[in-house]
């Protein structure tokens, strides 16, 4: 599996935990940014990275329209597949055109 680039500073259980407690507060404050505002440095991130960690959740949940991770995932495999079925689709071909080639240029026996 390939790792990102940046590193994953919080579990995933941390994620849960503060996606919870944003959906738990959320009657406590004016509007979801200053629910997300206060708990955000509670948990040592970030208020951007709590707010993808919520819109990521809501769209699993189907509270929100999207394409969840699960299918993003999928989407990358086949995309991956598909990547790799053209490049060897052209090497195929050109080693076709080859052998086509070298089959004409052999003198006819007889």
């Amino acid at each position: 599996m390939e790792q990102n680039k940046r590193s994953n500073r919080f579990s995933p259980e941390v994620r849960v935990r503060a996606v919870r407690m944003v959906f738990e507060h959320q009657e406590n404050y004016a509007n979801p940014s200053a629910t997300i505002a206060a708990i955000a440095p509670k948990i040592g991130c970030t208020n951007e990275t709590l707010r993808r960690w919520v819109r990521q959740a809501q769209t699993g949940s189907g509270l929100r329209d999207g394409v969840t991770s699960d299918e993003r995932a999928r989407i990358r495999a086949l995309e991956r597949e598909n990547r790799e079925l053209r490049q060897a689709n052209e090497i195929l071909r050109k080693a076709s055109a080859y052998f086509a080639r070298a089959e004409l240029d052999r003198p006819l026996k007889r």
